[in-house]
Order: C-alpha cells, then sequence, then structure tokens
C-alpha cells in the first residue's frame, strides 16, 4: 500500500502539486481565522445561581434561600460539584457539571429547576437567577468612567453610574460576543421618598400609609376604543409619576377636608440604592467602571477587537466632560504570548532549516526537507480551525518541528546517498533517461526508509496518547497541545508519502563534481572522531555500561529531589490583591482604606506602576462575590525594564506590601495575577495556589479550627500569604419580638418586617421612566433616622384601630455579633484557609501541611479537611499519568517486538528511554525548574522522539545481517558509520527545534520553558548514549572476546591523525559539559549596538514615532478630502390628507452644493494634505538634527574623557614623584600639596566627564528611539564639513518657513470656500400623487436656494477674509525672526570657525610645545616642581578649549543645515 502511493506521487507530480496548493489554501484561511488566547479555558463546565435579598442577614441567606436551592439542585443529571458561599443580602450557588454535556444543557437542566425551586422559598425573599455564560477567560476589557479634568464636580457618582447603566452599557452589551457588561461601583440612581417619623406621628400616618399612596398613584391604563366618524379612537389614561414635583403632589388622604400630600409629610429628592460594593481608582476616590465579558467559546481577540472598534461611538455619546479609560485589556497579554508563540516557532523553525542545509550536504534536498515544515504546520491550523481549537501558548508551544520533520529526513537522506552512490552512472544520462532512473531511485529509496519512517512517527502519535486521557484542569491545559502535535505529525506522515518523493524524484539531480562539500567535511570529521571512540567504548564496554546505569541512578535519585508543581505560573504582567479588613467594616471606611492603599502604590512605586483600581463588595454581577470589608485591586504595571525599585515580581510584590502594611496595620494582603485570580475563584470559589476545606456544622467551632490551622501552617517553610475565612464577627442590630405584646396590641409579624424593610431598605412603590431610563420611586427613613442604630426604637406601628405604637415597646432591640459567611460544599458547612505558596514547590509544601496538620490538629469528630487547588490538580494528573504512561510504554515494547521480531532487540532499542530521562532530570536540575505537568509532557514526547534513533540503528543493523555481514562487530561499526548523518540530523533538529522555548524569557514562555527543557535536555544524553550504549548491548551476545579496532574490522590500512579523535572528542565533551548550563537561563541586558552617523539617522527614521505621527498626518488629511465631495442626505416623504380626500403624496428631494463649494473645498483639500507633508518633512528634519547633536556630543564627551584618562595617569606619576621629592627634600610641602590637590581635581574632572559621556549616550539612544544601548563607531570628534558662502540667505526651503508659508495658503483656501458658501445651491425634487386611489400625476422641479441672510453671509466671508490677513502678518513676523536667526547662526559659525583656524594654526602647536619645553626644563632643573604642573596645566586647558569650540562649531553647523532644510 505504501509503495503504491509512493509510486503514484512520483508518477503523478502535477496531481500532487494541485493536492499541496488546496493543502496551503486551506492551511492559510485557517491561519488568519484561528481563534487566539493566552492559555486554554481551565474553566469547569458550571452554571452560577445567584439570588440578591437585600434585607436577610447571612443566616436567613443560608437557610431561606442556599439550602433550598442546593436541595432542589442536587439531582440533577452530570452534576459533579455544588458550592455556595451566603452572605448578607446574596446567595451565591456554583453547580459543576460534566464536561461533555456542553454549555446549555446544564443551564436548560438548571432553568427549568429554578421555577419550581423559586416556588418553594418565602415570598418577597429574591428572584434566583442564572450568571452569564462565561467562563475564567470572560473578563476581557475593563474600564473606568470618570470626569475629566476640570469637571470634577459637574458629575457626582450617581450621574457616572447613570452614565455607565444607560449610554456604555447600552452600547457594549450588543456587541456580537459580548455576554454581558458588569457595572462597577456608583450610585443606583432612586427617586426617593424620606419621611420623618415625627412628622407622620403628628398627622398620624405610618410608613406604610406613604407606601400605598405612591402605588396607588403611579400607573397608565387603558380603555379599550370609541368609535366615532368611521374612526376608532383609543382610549388611554395617563397617571404615569414622571417628576419629583409628580411625587410631592401625590395625595395621602383629605384631613379636615384639606389634602394631605406627600410634600407636607416627608423629603422629595433624588437618592440611591443600598449599596454592596463600590468601585476606586488611582487613589482618587470613588469612580465607575465596567467589566465586559465574553461568551464562553468565543474568540477573545476578535471580540475585543470589537469592543475596541464600539468606544469611539461610545465616546462620542458620553456627555460633555465625561471620559472612558480602559485599565484591564486581555488582548495586551494576548498579543504578547502570541508573539512568544510566533517568536519560538519562527526560531527554531529557522534553526532547524539551518542544520538540515548546513548538514544534508545538498541545497536541494535541504530545502525540501525544511519545506515539509510550514505545511505541517499548515495542516495543524487548519486541522485546529476544523476542531474550534483557539493559538495560544499550549496548544501551539510545543511543536517542535525537528521532530516533524524527521521522516522526511530520513527519507531524502537516503535517496541523496543512494543517488551518490550511482553518482558516475547518472552523469552520463540527461533528458528522460536521468528522469526515469531518478525516478527509480527515489521510489526504491522512500520505500525501503518509509517503514522506518512511519514507524518511528508512529511511536511518537502514540506516546502523546497518555496526554489525551488527561482529564480536568490538566486535560484542557494538555490535550488541546497533543492534538496540535499529533495533527502536524499525520501532515508529516502525509507529505512523506507524497510530497517527499515528488520533490526529491523532480528536484534531485547527482552533484556535479566529486570534490567534499561542506557538509560531507563535517560530518566526515565527526565520523572519524565517533569510530575512534566507538572503539574505546567498545573496549570498555562493562565500564562504560556500569558508569551509565550509575547515572540513572543518580538521575532517579535527583527526580526524588526536584519536587512538583501543577503548572509554571504565567507571569500575567500585572498584580490581583485582596486587601482584607475585619468583618463589620463599612463601605465607607473600605472605600477610604483602599484609595489610600492606591495612593501609597502610586507614590512609593511611580517607576513601576502605572494605575491602580479596585473593586469592593460584590458587583452586580457576582462572578466573585466579596463581602463589604474585602476588595480586589487590579495593578496595571509598567514593562520590567523600567522598574527602579525591584527586579523581580517577587521583590516587587514584598516591598508593596511592606508599604501598605506600614501605612495601615491590621489588613491582611493577599496576592494573585487577574485572570489566575479569577480562574481560581470559578474552579474552588478562593483565589489562593492551596484551599484547605475545613467541614463542619458549629460556625464557631470551624473558625476556632481554622485559625489553629492557620499558626500550624505559618510554621511550614515556603508558606506565602495566608487567610482564614472569616465566617463570624458581622455586627448586627436584631429586634426579636414578643409575641405576647404584639397580641395584645392586635399586631402581626408581617406588618411589622414590612415597616421595618420599608423604613431601612426601602419599599419600591413604583418605576419611574426618563424616556428610556427606569429608576424606582422608593419609601424609606431620611438619613439622620436611618443612620442612627438608637432610632430604630422609635419607629412607630400602626394597630387595627389607628393608633400607633412604638417599635420597642413590644420588641427587644440589641447589638450582636452574628455570622459574616457561610461557605458550603456538597451540602455542608465548610471554612477555607487559603494559602499562597512561596519559594517553593506545591507537592512537597502540601505533603508537610498535611503531616502537619494531622499530627497537631485533633478536630472534632464529624469535622474534617479536604485540599482543593493546583494541588489536587497536580495529584490527579499524576495519578492518572502514573497507570497510562507505563501502559504506553508497554505497549511501544510491544510495537517494538513486532517489528524486530526479537525481545532482546525490543529491549535494546527501548533501552533509550532510561537514557533520555537522565538528560531530562538533570536539566531540570541544573536550571533549578520542579517537576511540573508541563515537565511531564516533556518526557511523555523525549520516550517517544528517543526510541527514534534506537529503531534506525538497529533496523540497519538487522539489514547488514541479512545482506551476509556475520561479524557483529563489523555491523556495528559499519552501520553506525552509514546511519550516522541520519542520527545527528534528527537529534539536532529535535533538540535545536526546541531551544528557543528552552531559553525564551519572552511572556508565556514560563509554560513552556520546562517542557523545552526536559526535550533538550533528554535528546543530548539520547542521542550521546544511543550511539555508544546500543552498540555496546548488542555485541554482548558475542561472549568474551577480544575487541577488534575499526581499521581490523574494516580491513583497511588508512590512519587518521591522532590530534582529529583527540579535536573531536573534546569537541563532543565540552558541547555535553556545556550545552545544559547554556539553556540554564537567558540574561535580559541587551548588548551595546555601535553606529555610524548614517546609521543612527536611519535608525531614527526608522524608530521614531513622530516620523510615523506624521505619515498617518498626511494620510489623514488625504482621506479628509473625500470628504469634500459628499451630498446632502436625500429627502423621502409621504403626505396624506385626513377627511376623506384621499390624497397621497410620496416625494424624493435631493439637494446640491454649488459646483464652485465642491471645487473650493477640493483646493482646500489639497492644501491641508501639502500642510501635513511639510509638518511630516519638518519632524523628520528635526529629528535628524537631533540625532547628529547627540552623535557630536557623544564624541566630544569621548574626547573629553580620553584626555582626563591622559591627564589622570600622567598627574598620577607626577603626585607619586612629588611624594618622593618631598621626603629627599627636593620639594616644598606647599609644592607637595599643589601636586596632590591637582591630581584630586584631575579625578574630580574625569569623573564628571564620565558623567557626561553616559548622559550623552541617554540622549543619542533617545534620539534614535531604541531600548538598545547606542556606541559611536566613530571615535574622533572631527570638523562638521560646511560652506558657508553657499548658505546666502534664509533659502525657501526651510522647514519652519515651508510650514508658515502652508499655513497662509491654507488659510487663503478657506476663506474661498467660506465664500463659495454664499453662491445658491441647486435642488431637484420628484413627486407623485394620488387622488382617491384612482388619477395620479407626477411632477419634477428643478431650482435653486438662495441665501437672503445677505448682511450674515457678508459678515461671515469678510472675517474669514481678514482671518486669513491675520495668518499673512504673522507670517510676515515670523519670517523676520527667522531670517535673524538664520544671520546670527552665520556669525556664530563664522566666528568659531576663526577661532579653529587659531587653534590648528598656532594653539594647539603651542599647548605642545609648551607642554614638550616645559619637560625639558623641569629635567635640566631651570624650573621647579611646581612651575612645571602650572605650565602642563595650561597646556591641557588650551586643548579642552579647542574641544569645546570644535564641538560649538559642530552644533552651529548642524543648526545651520536645518535652517536652510538639508
Amino acid at each position: 500500500m505504501i509503495n503504491k502511493i509512493i509510486a503514484f506521487s512520483i508518477k503523478n507530480k502535477f496531481i500532487v502539486g494541485l493536492f499541496i496548493l488546496a493543502w496551503i489554501g486551506w492551511g492559510t484561511y485557517a491561519m488568519f481565522n484561528l481563534p487566539l488566547n493566552t492559555v486554554p479555558d481551565l474553566t469547569n463546565n458550571q452554571v452560577k445561581v445567584t439570588t440578591y435579598a437585600p434585607d436577610l442577614a447571612t443566616e436567613e441567606i443560608e437557610r431561606l434561600i442556599t439550602y433550598p436551592i442546593e436541595l432542589e439542585m442536587g439531582n440533577l443529571p452530570g452534576l459533579t460539584e455544588i458550592r455556595s458561599k451566603s452572605k448578607f443580602g446574596l446567595s451565591d450557588i456554583t453547580l459543576v457539571f460534566k464536561d461533555d454535556m456542553g454549555m446549555y444543557k446544564p443551564r436548560q437542566l438548571v432553568s427549568e429547576k429554578l421555577k419550581s425551586a423559586a416556588q418553594k422559598l418565602p415570598a418577597g425573599v429574591g428572584e434566583p437567577s442564572m450568571g452569564p455564560l462565561t467562563s475564567g477567560l470572560g473578563e476581557i476589557y475593563q474600564y473606568v468612567i470618570s470626569a475629566k479634568d476640570g469637571y470634577g464636580n459637574q458629575f457626582p457618582a450617581t450621574d457616572l453610574r447613570e452614565i455607565q447603566d444607560w449610554i456604555v452599557k447600552k452600547e457594549l452589551i450588543n456587541i456580537p460576543g459580548v455576554v454581558g457588561v458588569n457595572t462597577m461601583g456608583g450610585y443606583l440612581k432612586q427617586y426617593e421618598v424620606a419621611v420623618q417619623p415625627d412628622r407622620l406621628r403628628s398627622y398620624n400616618l405610618t410608613i406604610t400609609d406613604i407606601f400605598d399612596a405612591l402605588k396607588k398613584n403611579n400607573a397608565n391604563t387603558g380603555g379599550s376604543y370609541i368609535e366615532k366618524n368611521r374612526r376608532a379612537y383609543f382610549i388611554r389614561g395617563e397617571g404615569l409619576t414622571t417628576s419629583l414635583e409628580d411625587i410631592r403632589s401625590t395625595v395621602i388622604r383629605l384631613q379636615n377636608g384639606t389634602p394631605l400630600r406627600i410634600g407636607d409629610v416627608a423629603t422629595v429628592k433624588y437618592g440611591h440604592a443600598p449599596r454592596f460594593g463600590a468601585f476606586t481608582y488611582n487613589g482618587k476616590g470613588e469612580a465607575v467602571g465596567g467589566k465586559v465579558m465574553m461568551l464562553r467559546g468565543e474568540n477573545p481577540a476578535e471580540v475585543i477587537a470589537n469592543v475596541k472598534e464600539r468606544l469611539p461611538r461610545v465616546k462620542d455619546a458620553l456627555p460633555e466632560g465625561v471620559q472612558i479609560e480602559p485599565f484591564l485589556d486581555r488582548s495586551t497579554l494576548i498579543s504578547e504570548t502570541t508573539g512568544t508563540v510566533v517568536e519560538n516557532l519562527a526560531l527554531g523553525a529557522l534553526i532547524v532549516i539551518f542544520v538540515l542545509v548546513l548538514l544534508m550536504g545538498n541545497l536541494r534536498s535541504g530545502l525540501i526537507t525544511a519545506s515539509v515544515i510550514p505545511l505541517s504546520l499548515l495542516f495543524a491550523l487548519g486541522i485546529m480551525y476544523t476542531f474550534d481549537l483557539s493559538a495560544n501558548l499550549i496548544s501551539l508551544g510545543a511543536v517542535d518541528f525537528g521532530i516533524i520533520i524527521d521522516g522526511a529526513v530520513i527519507i531524502i537522506e537516503f535517496v541523496v546517498f543512494q543517488i551518490s552512490q550511482r553518482v558516475n552512472t547518472l552523469r552520463k544520462l540527461e533528458g528522460k533517461p536521468l528522469r526515469n532512473k531518478i525516478n527509480e531511485i527515489t521510489y526504491w529509496s522512500s520505500g525501503r526508509m518509509m517503514r522506518t519512517a512511519i514507524f518511528g512517527q508512529l511511536i511518537i502519535l502514540i506516546v502523546f496518547v497518555p496526554i489525551l486521557t488527561l482529564t480536568g484542569q490538566e486535560g484542557k491545559m494538555f490535550r488541546p497541545m497533543a492534538i496540535t502535535f499529533g495533527m502536524a505529525l499525520i501532515g508529516a506522515i502525509i507529505l512523506c508519502l507524497t510530497y517527499v518523493p515528488m520533490m526529491a524524484a523532480w528536484i534531485l539531480r547527482p552533484e556535479k563534481s566529486n570534490k567534499p562539500n561542506l557538509a560531507d567535511k563535517i560530518i566526515g570529521r565527526i565520523r572519524r572522531g565517533y569510530q575512534k571512540m566507538l572503539g574505546l567504548a567498545l573496549r570498555y564496554r562493562y565500564a562504560v555500561t556500569g558508569g551509565i546505569v550509575l547515572l540513572f541512578v543518580l538521575a532517579l535519585v535527583a527526580f526524588t529531589r526536584l519536587g512538583a508543581v501543577f503548572i509554571p505560573q504565567l507571569d500575567e504582567g500585572d498584580f490581583a490583591i485582596h486587601p482584607i479588613l475585619q468583618p463589620g467594616t463599612s463601605l465607607t471606611e473600605t472605600v477610604e482604606i483602599n484609595t489610600k492603599l492606591e495612593r501609597i502604590l502610586l507614590e512609593h512605586f511611580p517607576d513601576e506602576v502605572e494605575q491602580v483600581a479596585t473593586k469592593i463588595g460584590t458587583g452586580e454581577i457576582p462572578t466573585d462575590p466579596m463581602s463589604l470589608e474585602m476588595a480586589k485591586m487590579i495593578i496595571n504595571l509598567t514593562p520590567k525594564d523600567e522598574w527602579v525599585k525591584a527586579e523581580t515580581k517577587d521583590e516587587l510584590e514584598a516591598a508593596m506590601k511592606n508599604e501598605m502594611s506600614a501605612a495601615v496595620p491590621g489588613v491582611s494582603f493577599f496576592f494573585a495575577q487577574p485572570v489566575e485570580m479569577l480562574f481560581n475563584h470559578l474552579l474552588t470559589g478562593s483565589s489562593a495556589d492551596v484551599l484547605l476545606n475545613i467541614y463542619g456544622e458549629d460556625l464557631d467551632t470551624l473558625y476556632h479550627y481554622g485559625m489553629k490551622a492557620r499558626a500550624i501552617i505559618e510554621d511550614v517553610p515556603g508558606v506565602g500569604d495566608l487567610n482564614v475565612q472569616k465566617v463570624i464577627g458581622l455586627p448586627q442590630l436584631v429586634v426579636s419580638y414578643d409575641r405576647d405584646k404584639l397580641a395584645r396590641y392586635g399586631l402581626d409579624i408581617e406588618t411589622v418586617n414590612r415597616t421595618i424593610q420599608t423604613a431601612y431598605s426601602g419599599a419600591r412603590a413604583g418605576i419611574i421612566y426618563e424616556g428610556e431610563r427606569q429608576f424606582s420611586q422608593v419609601v424609606r427613613l431620611d438619613d439622620q433616622h436611618r443612620n442612627d442604630p438608637a432610632a430604630i426604637g422609635d419607629l412607630y406601628l400602626k394597630r387595627p384601630n389607628g393608633d400607633q405604637v412604638r417599635l420597642d415597646e413590644v420588641a427587644d432591640i440589641k447589638m450582636q455579633a452574628g455570622p459574616a459567611a457561610i461557605s458550603r460544599e456538597s451540602v455542608k458547612r465548610k471554612l477555607e484557609v487559603g494559602v499562597n505558596i512561596g519559594d517553593r514547590d506545591t507537592e512537597s509544601f502540601v505533603e508537610e501541611v498535611q503531616r502537619e496538620l494531622n499530627a497537631r490538629l485533633n478536630l472534632p469528630k464529624g469535622y474534617n479537611i479536604s485540599y482543593a487547588g493546583d494541588f489536587q490538580s497536580l495529584k490527579s494528573a499524576k495519578q492518572r499519568l502514573s497507570w497510562v504512561v507505563p501502559l504506553v510504554l508497554a505497549f511501544i515494547f510491544i510495537l517494538l517486538y513486532f517489528t524486530f521480531g526479537s525481545s532482546r532487540q525490543a529491549l535494546l532499542v527501548f533501552s533509550a528511554v532510561p537514557l533520555a530521562a537522565i538528560g531530562g532530570v538533570f536539566s531540570l536540575w541544573i536550571r533549578d525548574m520542579p517537576f511540573s505537568i508541563s515537565a511531564g509532557v516533556g518526557f511523555i514526547a523525549l520516550f517517544g522522539i528517543a526510541v527514534l534513533n534506537g529503531v534506525v540503528l538497529m533496523s540497519f543493523f538487522n539489514e547488514l545481517k541479512a545482506e551476509g555481514v556475520s561479524n557483529v562487530f563489523r555491523r556495528v561499526y559499519h552501520g553506525t558509520d552509514m546511519r550516522l548523518r541520519p542520527v545527528i540530523l534528527t537529534a539536532l533538529t529535535d533538540a535545536l527545534g526546541f531551544l528557543p522555548m528552552a531559553v525564551s524569557a519572552s511572556s508565556g514562555a514560563e509554560v513552556q520553558r520546562p517542557l523545552a527543557t526536559v526535550v533538550v535536555g533528554g535528546l543530548i544524553t539520547a542521542t550521546l548514549l544511543t550511539l555508544f550504549l546500543l552498540p555496546i548491548i548488542y555485541t554482548f551476545k558475542g561472549g568474551r572476546v577480544r575487541i577488534p579496532s575499526l581499521n581490523q574490522v574494516l580491513g583497511k590500512n588508512n590512519r587518521s591523525k591522532s590530534h582529529n579523535m583527540k579535536a573531536t572528542l573534546s569537541v563532543l565533551i565540552i558541547a555535553l559539559m556545556i550545552f545544559p548550563h547554556s539553556v540554564k537561563g537567558q540574561t535580559n541586558a541587551n548588548s551595546p549596538q555601535k553606529v555610524s552617523l548614517e546609521e543612527a539617522i536611519e535608525m531614527a527614521i526608522t524608530n521614531h514615532p513622530d516620523i510615523k505621527s506624521g505619515q498617518m498626518g498626511v494620510e489623514r488629511q488625504r482621506k479628509e478630502k473625500t470628504a469634500a465631495f459628499d451630498l446632502p442626505d436625500t429627502k423621502v416623504a409621504y403626505e396624506s390628507e385626513n377627511e376623506g380626500s384621499g390624497r397621497h403624496t410620496w416625494s424624493v428631494e435631493q439637494e446640491f452644493d454649488n459646483p464652485i463649494e465642491y471645487a473650493k473645498r477640493g483646493k482646500l483639500a489639497n492644501r491641508r494634505i501639502e500642510l501635513s507633508q511639510n509638518r511630516m518633512r519638518q519632524l523628520k528634519q528635526l529629528v535628524v538634527r537631533d540625532v547628529k547633536k547627540a552623535f557630536n556630543a557623544v564624541l566630544f564627551a569621548g574626547e573629553k574623557l580620553k584626555l582626563m584618562d591622559e591627564l589622570e595617569h600622567y598627574f598620577s606619576e607626577l603626585n607619586e614623584a612629588g611624594e618622593l621629592k618631598y621626603q629627599t627634600g627636593d620639594i616644598s610641602y606647599l609644592e607637595k600639596v599643589s601636586a596632590q590637590s591637582k591630581f584630586k581635581a584631575i579625578k574630580l574632572q574625569k569623573k564628571e566627564a564620565e558623567a557626561e559621556l553616559k548622559n550623552a549616550r541617554n540622549q543619542l539612544q533617545k534620539a534614535v528611539f531604541t531600548n538598545v544601548p547606542v556606541r559611536t563607531k566613530d571615535t574622533a570628534l572631527a570638523e562638521y564639513s560646511v560652506n558657508i558662502d553657499t548658505l546666502g540667505q534664509v533659502p525657501g526651503n526651510n522647514p519652519d518657513l515651508l510650514i508658515s508659508e502652508g499655513i497662509i495658503e491654507t488659510a487663503r483656501a478657506e476663506s474661498k470656500a467660506r465664500r463659495a458658501v454664499s453662491w445658491p445651491d441647486p435642488f431637484v425634487r420628484f413627486s407623485k400623487t394620488e387622488i382617491n386611489g384612482g388619477d395620479s400625476f407626477n411632477a419634477f422641479e428643478v431650482g435653486v436656494k438662495f441665501p437672503i441672510d445677505f448682511w450674515g453671509e457678508n459678515g461671515r466671508n469678510q472675517s474669514a477674509k481678514i482671518q486669513a490677513q491675520i495668518v499673512v502678518q504673522e507670517e510676515m513676523s515670523f519670517h523676520k525672526d527667522i531670517e535673524t536667526e538664520f544671520l546670527n547662526l552665520v556669525n556664530d559659525l563664522e566666528n568659531y570657525q576663526d577661532q579653529l583656524d587659531f587653534y590648528n594654526e598656532s594653539r594647539l602647536k603651542e599647548a605642545r610645545l609648551i607642554s614638550r619645553n616645559a619637560f625639558f626644563q623641569y629635567k635640566a632643573g631651570n624650573i621647579d616642581y611646581l612651575q612645571y604642573v602650572q605650565y602642563f596645566d595650561q597646556s591641557t586647558g588650551i586643548q579642552l578649549d579647542y574641544l569645546q569650540v570644535l564641538k560649538k562649531y559642530n552644533d552651529a553647523a548642524i543648526e545651520l543645515e536645518y535652517m536652510v532644510g538639508r
């Protein structure tokens, strides 16, 4: 079957070519339409059921809402987990279903159950509803709405909340892919009727009377219709309340014939609903924010793009003075991680291609093999698109192009080898005979090696089966990776059967020369060295085998000490913090504390923190419900290269924690990352790395043992943030009714409850409509009485006989602490202890915590502990892999057995598995990485790859044996010699394909790095040991025999020089020692880049954003030009006359601006384009000028520093000589002190010169706008070449003057365009009229419109004309300024030129003469030591002055070049 496919492909090249073109088209389409994400969505299949009951305490929420709903949902099919949180006013239940049920079926089941559950809840406690269909990756865009500077007092929080709810949210909610927009902070506007108990008492009213009156006076109605004169008139009664005045005018009752109105007994005003959350921003206090939530399964990159596309429309709809700013944009993280994947894939592919072309020995063969890389990737992308898999760090992060092309390497290498063996015959052929012979060789070679190639790739596919069996988080994380890699490998297999043989037969030809090429020389050198080393290994085969076994044992020991984590933490680039206060802290206090914390972060970390936003309590959609004292602070960090106070996130976290703890004592902080925190909340209900659940019934007992567990865990090394859930201590004002007294006064509990609820929470008495906007109308006590705990007893209750009684006469009112929150799981109460792990692996930390808690925490009967979070996922994955991996390895062994028909040979090849494990373990150990599921996946992939080389060698050994090579050593030497190139090629390409991932330091590389490290390290040892250990073990059946040398075995006498072996051995040993260290890490430091002046200018022009901005400005004006010829709106009208005339008219009218106006607007657009082009040229010339000046400053500073170095060296010697002369009495003490003082001054001047050079280099780096440090190739400061005589007056191409002239032309064009508006505008109109449904006639009108406001039009025209004249006058003044500046610069340049000529002709010569003569005079004893120092100082001063003048001359020349527009 395989041979038939190969033969068909070679024979039908055109059909295979069409197939490949279709392949490319399909893959390319998939590539541009594939969903993009950071990581796979790990959220389980859950449905959230939320019930708001603002008037109920925590215990009532649990008893009346949470528990009944849990019981109702408990028997749903496919339900795997049920957990809940009950807080004051909120019940939040999470139902987790099996993943195979899909997203919508669970919601359907829950929706059906909610109907029956709602009927079982007490009346008025709230309506349960399902949360939005989103996930842990659903919060894609968060923003803040605030007033612009100068508008702060005009937009209070209530107005901002109204803008968010009725403008912003309305625009964003209907974007495709958006499932919800969550509002954060602000005040929900209400129409409030605030009553005073004393005024109610004076009128013998209660608060319920006010409520009833409002409810009865706010409604519309209809009365069907009546017929009159053959028409129907519909009846409508309008009684809706529309304003505060309507509420004030509402009548309660008649009091002695006079209407008693709401305004007489209460204050009517705008109020707000009770709040359970708030939002603060950047330390400025309260703000209003929004959170865009994506529908689960959508493409986040596309949805975010749609949101950003809609934002301009949102901004246009905002009132003047209001702005919307993003503070969390997931597209940034997506683009960074996508860039990491693309970078690693591209680098890996380029490295593999380079190695192929270099070592294949044939450019054509290397390119054929390399072309399999993009084709396989396109196939994988097509499959991903078909099955709706997203492209992310994991799904594409493990694609190793070296592994993918192993089969193609084996086939092409063997085809090339067979062609080289027949090169003499093939050179005699040409045309069709040559093609036929190449086809024959390709067919035979491909068919022979295809079995080995497909078998090796099949084994690699099989080893990925364990990854497909993973479930839970680990399955969602790594299954897409296995599918992607497997599909790429299947694509490579298809290509090896079709495309590779076809291309080999079509392109490969015999070499024209017998001269060895570079690849032959490299492989030949390696081959000679390897054969000598193999001879040594065979000679000491037992020692070598024992050493390898010892290495394996050491690897096992090292593996047990690596530790383990679930998945390396992905650095999102931001912080998410939980500041947790004491239970019962008011919302106002929580807002103040978090605002203070925001200010501290922004003030103390200005270089690290970009912005801070804090969500307090529970939002409108409770994705992570919190109490009033809890907050979630999002800290957007600047890029790491801008940090000053820390180098790593751990250091920054510690510094932030110290600053915040010092400023606000008693607050605990829990650090995480935004997406990570949301994931953890959705998966476990907590944001911690490890969640410790203590189950039991009594909350006090749970909290007691939770605090004891905290004390025990704090002593465990490696513990990070630690938090015990606050379940008790919530202050409550409890009203306990006396049933006997209620009975005595004829009152019932429902009436009393309704009165308390209305007074404090507020009773909704209807809805007020403001256009489309709706606001509740509520009745409650005024602020003074509602916020006074003692005033609750003064609340009056109305008895059946009309009298009133105070609340404290029928109830006992007291303060007491109650439950703050109640968590439940599997219908049992629990306490949560959240633990973040510091500098320690997860597995060993949790195991030690378990040991300590088991030994020291004695729980009462009925109480128990469980663990959730990363540790549980790690444990689950390890348990599954512990039996799946051995099963797969056993299956591989069976395949090997059936392939070779020998258990011994199968075992020999299978030995590559432990050999690969040696390198994988040691590579993790060297790089200080714990074992993770990512590394585990790397080991799984490594085992399959490692077997492949063994299969290649063993298959060739067997072929040699079948051909009659009976000597086992001859088979070993000859087989390894013939198969060395493909073994090295496959090993190198496999390892180097993963190398960019192993050393990458880009965003998101944390997840890829362990996997790639294992594969690279494992392949190094597996390849080296396979090349030696497999031949050694293969020869063991030879018994105790003398090991022959290579020459004896092959019967050859050609001797190689000993240094070849030594050199090769040295290279291999050094590579083995250095390579793991080379991947231990990657420095982030950028090496300086040396540039010439021309290169610096080119870099600046390419990089500088000002130039790009200017180019975009030109393009913008070109786009604006198209608007110069737009038409006014077309008018379409319909007219119908009533009263039975039956006349109906349809008309269409189109107006036009006059042709002159169109022409003038076109010219105005052209002037604006020219002006923007001149601005762009000016920006470019400014950038060039700045680069030249910065370059000149660097050269000047370098020359100055060089001179200071010479002076320091010279005066150092003089200082030492002066000391000796003083001791011998040759100079005085004054002379010695003077020399020392001068030496110190020189050292200080050198430091100043070093600082000046550093600043100049920084300025040059800024000028060329690059992040890489820049150095100049030139080191000498030379005179800038400029010819003053050619400059003349200020030329017309001065960039500033060009812009000024452009402004004049634009102003004139605007004046003309304005005057053109006064000309008459034409219009056309067509109408059709019907009368009584019969006769009709058409009309066509053509006319012009004349402006009749002649005085207004003339005034506007004259104003535009005067404005143009003003611009002309301003330009004349500006032109004079430029001319004066130009002349001054010319004078300065001439002056500097004269000074330079003076220095060059005499002063520099004098300096050298002074220095030389002083030396000789001092040596002859004619001048003393102090005079010698003074003469030398004078000489140095002349040189420094010369450098200063030269720098000023160059700066003036550069400025003149800018002035003349060069």
